[in-house]
């Protein structure tokens, strides 16, 4: 039986990872008209952070400090990673030779949809989308991958790749190519701070159910210190672009979450994705993101998230215990024009945990918990998600009531949450400034 109910202050435990500075300001109307059934650029060098190496004041539990992720391999945060990685001999690795633009830059509007899976974003989306979502210019990419066969496009090339930074893309041949990626891609600070990584709509990262795919994190010391303030700083700027994420997983890592991705620091969006399968530990009151983990971005500005897929089929769907689709602690996102069906949070006893269980369970599509954020939603659908605890679509907590949701043009609908959600608004759970969601044409039910 679903308990609708509004949770007293202070019961989730995150208290404290909002960012520096205010969230971008949502350009919603706030107006209500819904149908609802049922319930500086970057700075050079190298610089050790003062104090603190993990850098934030308010308390971050994450332990951002550590070492990183587990499954990649050590290196010297002294040493530049651009040295050996990026070898324009190297032939799994060669700068682009063609005379062609169309052939290393592609944009939401020219990539062919991947032929296997459900293509990325929702069809049904027609929100505008802003100039800083816009897909990056990889016209004259730093890194090529592969030469021109699937062969030459293994894991190891892409981990080479994303080590040395700069605008990155792929030639494996005319056909869709899946590349097993055994050791987690890692991004350092110091290559930026524009960063790109773009499949060209044929490419997918394959995790193999083994490890995360990519990191990035500005206050892990092996990835190089570039400021003093880590927690705050505004790149690496980093952007995925026409790439399919599968079978992530991020299960047992630390920082943990984030099966496909995890962002700490600087800027990130994604445009024109997809993520399947991935996933992060079944249990554990605040872990999530079974596909993307995002923490401390610059000036508390948003991550942006256009025309994009998590989940979309029945067997596709992400998992974790929290946040099947996204999760973050104090960040903001804007999500355009994307679809979240079939992701599960099953985790169990919520946060903070209930007695005799290891908690978690909340937010089946989207889990935002925090201080001050926004989450806006346009032409944005999450259908079909699922969470054992509160929010079958959405779990959003902003603990001292100074966090915002808005829904436009979306529809969020059959996403039943097991253990509670919010009088009204089925699928969400929400504590927020004004008690409710800014609501405009869109349906929950």
């Amino acid at each position: 039986m679903v308990r609708s109910l509004i949770w007293p202050l202070g019961l989730s435990l995150i208290t404290g990872l909002a960012c520096s500075g205010a969230a971008e300001e949502s350009t919603a109307d706030g107006s209500t008209d819904a149908t609802t059934t049922g319930a500086s650029d970057s700075t050079a060098g190298t610089v050790g952070p003062t104090g603190d190496p993990s850098g934030d004041p308010s308390g971050d539990p994450t332990g951002t400090a550590s070492s990183g992720d587990s499954t990649g391999s050590s290196t010297n945060p002294t040493t530049d990673p651009t040295d050996a990685t990026t070898d324009p001999t190297d032939a799994t690795t060669s700068p682009s030779t063609t005379d062609d633009p169309s052939e290393t830059s592609s944009t939401t509007d020219t990539v062919p949809d991947p032929p296997d899976g459900p293509p990325p974003g929702n069809p049904d989306g027609d929100c505008d989308v802003p100039a800083e979502a816009a897909p990056a210019d990889v016209g004259n990419p730093k890194t090529v991958v592969g030469d021109g066969t699937p062969e030459s496009c293994t894991g190891a090339a892409f981990v080479a790749a994303v080590a040395g930074g700069g605008v990155i893309t792929f030639d494996c041949g005319p056909d869709p190519v899946v590349i097993p990626v055994t050791e987690t891609a890692k991004i350092y600070n110091n290559t930026g701070p524009e960063i790109v990584i773009d499949g060209g709509g044929l490419v997918t990262l394959d995790g193999g159910g083994a490890n995360r795919i990519l990191y990035m994190n500005t206050c892990d010391e092996e990835l190089v210190w570039t400021t003093p303030m880590c927690q705050n700083q505004d790149h690496p700027r980093l952007t995925i672009q026409n790439l399919t994420f599968i079978r992530g997983d991020a299960s047992g890592e630390d920082p943990d979450g984030g099966g496909a991705i995890f962002v700490r620091g600087g800027r990130f969006k994604i445009i024109n994705s997809r993520f399947f399968n991935n996933r992060c530990d079944d249990v554990g009151p605040d872990v999530g993101g079974a596909a993307v983990r995002v923490l401390s971005q610059y000036n508390g500005l948003p991550v942006y998230v256009v025309k994009s897929t998590f989940g979309g089929a029945p067997e596709l769907g992400n998992i974790c215990s929290n946040g099947g689709g996204l999760s973050s602690i104090g960040v903001s996102y804007t999500v355009i024009n994307s679809l979240f069906s079939h992701n599960d949070a099953i985790g169990d006893g919520a946060n903070p945990p209930q007695n005799n269980t290891p908690g978690g369970g909340s937010g089946g599509a989207i889990y935002n918990d925090g201080n001050t954020f926004t989450l806006t939603l346009c032409g944005t659908k999450i259908v079909d998600n699922h969470a054992n605890e509160g929010g079958g679509a959405i779990f959003f907590v902003s603990n001292d009531l100074t966090g915002d949701l808005y829904i436009t043009d979306s529809t969020l609908s059959n996403n039943p949450s097991d253990g509670f959600e919010t009088q009204g608004l089925p699928g969400i759970f929400m504590l927020a400034a004004d008690g409710n969601p800014h609501v405009t044409n869109s349906t929950i039910e």
